[in-house]
C-alpha cells in the first residue's frame, strides 16, 4: 500500500516579493542539513481521515498555529519513497517565532535502545520563492512552481 502524506503551504507578500513557509524537520536525521532539507508542513493521512482534514491537523502539529482561509489545492506529488504527498495552499501571515512543535520519539542512534524526543519541526522560516527553491527537499520542488503559477495566472491570488 503507499503511503500518503497531506499539508499545507502558506504563502504572503512582503516588500513586493512573494514568501512561503517553510519547516525544518526535527530529529538527528536532518540536524545538519540545510539547502535542500526543508518541507511544507505535512505529515501522514491517518487510517479513515480524509487528506485535507490532515492536511489541517498536521500543519497544525508542526506550527503551533491554526490554519484559516481559502485554500487551493495543488497537484499531488510522488516522492522517491513512493509516497504521495497532497498539498493546498492559503494565503496568510505567521510569526515563525511562535513556532510550539509536537514531539516525537525515536531510537537514536540505531539500534542502541536509546529513546530520544526530538519536535517535529525545529525551525520555521519564510523564504522568498527564489530561496524556497534552494531549501525545499526536491519532491515538493512542484508545489513551490506551482503556487508560482498560480499566482501569476490567478488574480485572486495577486496582492
Amino acid at each position: 500500500m503507499v503511503k500518503k502524506s497531506a499539508g499545507l503551504l502558506l504563502y504572503r507578500r512582503r516588500a513586493g516579493l512573494w514568501e512561503v513557509l517553510l519547516v525544518h524537520p526535527g530529529g538527528p536525521f536532518w540536524a545538519r542539513k540545510d539547502k535542500g532539507a526543508w518541507t511544507i508542513p505535512k505529515g501522514e493521512i491517518e487510517q479513515g481521515e480524509e487528506a485535507f482534514a490532515a492536511a489541517r491537523r498536521e500543519f497544525e502539529e508542526e506550527t503551533g498555529c491554526k490554519p484559516e482561509g481559502e485554500f487551493y489545492a495543488l497537484t499531488p506529488v510522488r516522492l522517491k519513497s513512493g509516497k504521495i504527498v497532497q498539498a493546498w495552499a492559503f494565503e496568510g501571515d505567521w510569526d515563525p517565532g511562535m513556532l510550539a512543535s509536537m514531539n516525537f520519539i525515536v531510537e537514536w542512534p540505531p539500534h542502541s535502545g536509546k529513546m530520544r524526543e526530538y519536535p517535529e519541526a525545529d525551525a520555521a522560516q519564510w523564504f522568498d520563492l527564489v530561496e524556497a527553491r534552494e531549501r525545499i527537499q526536491a519532491g515538493q520542488m512542484g508545489f513551490i512552481e506551482e503556487l508560482e503559477r498560480m499566482i501569476e495566472d490567478r488574480p485572486v491570488l495577486q496582492g
